[in-house]
């Protein structure tokens, strides 16, 4: 399994870069991409895009990098190249950023989804999803929420905590083999069934995790943890 890592200069942010490291750990070679390369997804050989959360400003930094390919990228979701977009990510590949202020940045409209931004109310909360027959456990810190896009399908069903949006049942959006979440951090080592369900996606037919069986026992704590209805979601 090979993953490329798109622009970890910028998109580096709450410790997204540790999902790499761990399917490293689990077996997998990982290749960077800085912003002045061409992404090698679209000449093929990479089976897992995986881009981290970033700043606002850097989210402009990003869509410059990515304006070129705009048509390679389309034409490999839609061909089915599995990508994992954490935090903010995934709003670049949406239609446009709103601001508070009225003007908006285009993105790279590949997905019919606008981000609208919130710069003075942060949303800090837990989350806990279905997705496949197994939860998932996340936390989020954002600035802004997806709107739009509801022919598609979003990742995970939620359990406790808003979706892509408030009042949306569905958290992130799922197009093809493209992951895109607002969920934060090590995503990846939190979930150890998901992480298996994706490499088993990029074509790794018996997936061994690093720390499989620690993973597992702390996963199912914080599972229980979240399903506690005295625990607070939002914070």
């Amino acid at each position: 399994m090979k993953v490329e890592v798109l622009f970890p200069e910028v998109c580096n942010l709450y410790g997204d870069l540790m999902n790499v490291d761990y399917l490293e750990k689990s077996g997998a070679e990982s290749v960077n991409t800085s912003l002045k390369e061409r992404p090698k997804f679209i000449d093929g050989g990479i089976d897992l895009v995986f881009m981290g959360a970033m700043t606002e400003k850097s989210q402009e930094i990003v869509l410059k990098a990515l304006a070129p390919y705009r048509d390679d990228i389309e034409r490999a979701v839609n061909a089915g190249q599995a990508f994992l977009a954490t935090g903010n990510a995934f709003e670049i590949f949406g239609k446009e950023i709103q601001n508070e202020d009225g003007t908006a940045i285009p993105c790279l409209g590949i997905f019919d989804t606008v981000a609208k931004r919130r710069m003075f109310n942060r949303y800090n909360a837990i989350y806990l999803g279905k997705f496949d027959g197994f939860y998932v456990v996340g936390f989020k810190s954002q600035f802004s929420h997806s709107y739009g896009g509801d022919n598609y399908g979003g990742i995970f069903r939620n359990e406790r905590g808003d979706g892509r949006y408030p009042g949306f049942e569905e958290e992130g959006i799922r197009v093809n083999n493209f992951f895109g979440t607002y969920l934060l951090g090590p995503l990846l080592p939190l979930n150890p069934p998901f992480t298996k369900y994706l490499m088993k996606l990029c074509g790794v037919e018996n997936p061994h995790l690093a720390f499989e069986e620690k993973a597992m026992e702390v996963y199912e704590k914080r599972v229980k943890e979240f399903k506690d209805p005295t625990v607070r979601v939002k914070y």
